[in-house]
């Protein structure tokens, strides 16, 4: 089942119906799916790992095996061109899991309708309850948590903050997919730069 923030026009969810058991047989999930017109018309698809952490190589394999179904089936009148990637540090949130799995970093949040006046909301995820997704957002001055309906969210992405880089960088050594000499460069880098 594919929602507004997997797979927001008609042709997005048609693919979505006919690529989510492809990409969920090689042991992925579908994140996002967008076909884009340009110059170019791109299938774009973000996939991720279950539990995240989604490589390069995995990139690949669900690449190839999108390609021979969509080969077989043609649903995609122009010549198209095939973008599969991980979701990225400041990913789309469009499961519910997602908002469970993200509680405590910051996010921002937008809905089709006027909620409580406003349609953009930007704080922290305190997770979900039933089909609602909750935030801590200020509101004069004070702190509140306010719970807004799935279904009503027509975008939502986690916020680059520190502490999100520094999970995800945890997350990554942890899984041994980090290479520590090529970080302790870059650290190191970024420090001289705060000592100027």
């Amino acid at each position: 089942m594919t929602n507004d923030l997997i797979a927001k026009a008609a042709i997005d969810r048609r693919l979505a119906e006919l690529l989510i058991p492809v990409i969920e047989d090689l042991g992925y999930e579908l994140v996002r799916i967008r076909l884009m017109s340009g110059k170019v018309t791109t299938l774009q698809i973000m996939a991720d790992k279950p539990d995240g952490g989604i490589e390069v190589d995995d990139c690949a394999a669900i690449s190839n095996a999108v390609s021979a179904t969509l080969d077989v089936e043609d649903p995609i009148l122009d010549t198209f061109t095939l973008e599969v990637s991980s979701p990225g540090i400041d990913r789309p949130l469009t499961r519910l899991k997602d908002f469970d799995m993200f509680e405590g970093y910051e996010a921002k949040l937008e809905t089709e309708e006027l909620v409580g006046g406003r349609r953009r909301f930007k704080g922290e995820l305190a997770g979900t309850e039933e089909d609602e997704v909750l935030i801590n957002i200020e509101d004069q001055g004070q702190t509140v948590t306010i719970g807004l309906k799935f279904d009503w969210l027509s975008d939502a992405k986690l916020v680059l903050t520190d502490d999100l880089i520094t999970e995800m960088l945890r997350q990554r050594k942890a899984a041994g997919t980090l290479n520590e000499d090529a970080f302790d460069e870059i650290e190191a880098e970024g420090s001289e730069e705060e000592n100027k």
